[in-house]
């Protein structure tokens, strides 16, 4: 089972928090998915297409429990997509028509209403309802562990942009695109996403998207300390060959015998240990010698090179 179809059964269990709920959802999905058609005056049928069994179950439970209207369904088999397509047909009746009316999506005398039912859209919960039957008609979530997109497809522009508007009230920032006639509203922020999904009443949903999202987190915190910590040795063995080449220099232009102690350790030590860093090598000087220690020798060291060659050139 796909993600979406996880987030839509989900949703499919969820409960209005008052009756008017059931209104606002029954009609957004019969907006979003259904298809209205119209012969003479008055007489109205709708076809209701979807690939989710949730989605399905949800229509027709709505519509017996509102309206007692008479819903076939007929469920197709794709043998090529190995997919199930539900189809729900609500043939002409006298009673269809008002029904229609009450759901917002037909406006008396004036035909298909073109934005959201403000009407059905009283209180906060039944906005939410409307989202989430929304979503459930015409939704799609990207798999969180591959990339965080959500977005819904819609037709008509009054309508697209009533429910922005909708998701804006939620809290949720949503982008509207233009595609091939219909409109897709969509969002990309992760938690723009955890907030729709835990507003439509996903909150399971919703915890296995911020469960991903810290996984994530911590994947990236390791790659970040692997990356820095090949980029130190990669920096690390380039400084290390520096100083093998110019205590090899020294060897010649002053003589190690020459050198003080400390600092004839430190050529020894790095000679014999090219790959270690200069913390690790000042440990295995007698005393051990920290960091900062080390890089003074260094230092040390390309002085009397530099004081080596300034003679050098004075003769």
């Amino acid at each position: 089972m796909s993600f979406t179809a996880q987030v839509k059964d989900e949703l499919s269990r969820v409960d209005g928090e008052c009756p008017g709920c059931a209104y606002a959802q029954l009609s957004a999905i019969t907006r979003v998915c259904g298809t209205l058609s119209f012969r003479g005056s008055g007489r109205y049928s709708i076809r209701v297409a979807t690939e989710t069994g949730a989605v399905a179950r949800t229509m027709i439970k709505l519509t017996h429990e509102l309206f007692e209207l008479e819903t076939p369904l007929t469920v197709r088999h794709s043998n090529l997509h190995k997919t199930r397509n539900y189809l729900i047909e609500i043939p002409e009746q006298d009673e269809l028509e008002a029904d229609l009316i009450r759901l917002g999506i037909l406006l008396p005398g004036q035909g298909v209403a073109p934005g959201v039912p403000q009407e059905l859209l009283g209180s906060p919960c039944c906005a939410r309802s409307f989202v989430r039957g929304a979503f459930m008609a015409g939704g799609f979530i990207a798999d969180p562990r591959g990339d965080f997109h959500l977005e819904i497809a819609v037709t008509g522009e009054d309508f697209a942009t009533g429910v922005v508007e909708l998701f804006q009230q939620l809290g949720v920032k949503a982008r509207l695109n233009r595609r091939r006639g219909s409109f897709a509203i969509y969002v990309k922020s992760f938690d723009d996403i955890v907030t729709l999904l835990t507003a439509m009443g996903a909150r399971r949903s919703a915890q296995a998207v911020a469960n991903v999202r810290r996984v994530k987190s911590l994947k990236n915190d390791v790659n970040r300390r692997v990356n820095a910590e090949i980029a130190n040795q990669a920096r690390s063995t380039g400084a290390a060959a520096d100083q093998i080449q110019m205590i090899a220099q020294a060897e010649k232009v002053i003589g190690l015998r020459s050198m003080p102690p400390a600092l004839r350790e430190f050529c020894l030590l790095r000679r014999a240990n090219p790959d270690l860093s200069l913390a690790a090598l000042g440990q295995r000087c007698n005393p051990p010698a920290s960091k900062s220690a080390m890089y003074h020798r260094v230092l040390r060291l390309q002085r009397l090179m530099g004081e080596a060659d300034g003679s050098a050139n004075e003769q």
